[in-house]
């Protein structure tokens, strides 16, 4: 059923217009909490990949210098 919102000239709302309203701002108010819950999990989340990565450029580094010394010494070049 499609409802117009506004009233035609002169004429008053319909009478279950307020508690339409009153429905749809509590939905607005429990969808604004589900944002700000998943902003706050979507941070977080964004924090620990962030340590992760730092951790891996970290890593990644000694790894790869490693592996030379590694094979030198293996092929005894040194």
């Amino acid at each position: 059923m499609d409802t117009p919102v506004a009233p035609s000239a002169g004429e008053p709302y319909r009478a279950d217009m307020a508690t339409r309203v009153a429905v749809l701002e509590e939905i607005a108010c429990h969808h604004k909490a589900v944002m700000e819950r998943m902003d706050r999990r979507f941070e977080a989340l964004m924090a620990e990949h962030w340590a992760d990565f730092r951790w891996l450029l970290g890593v990644m580094p000694g790894r790869f210098s490693a592996l030379p010394g590694a094979m030198a010494h293996g092929f005894h070049w040194l």
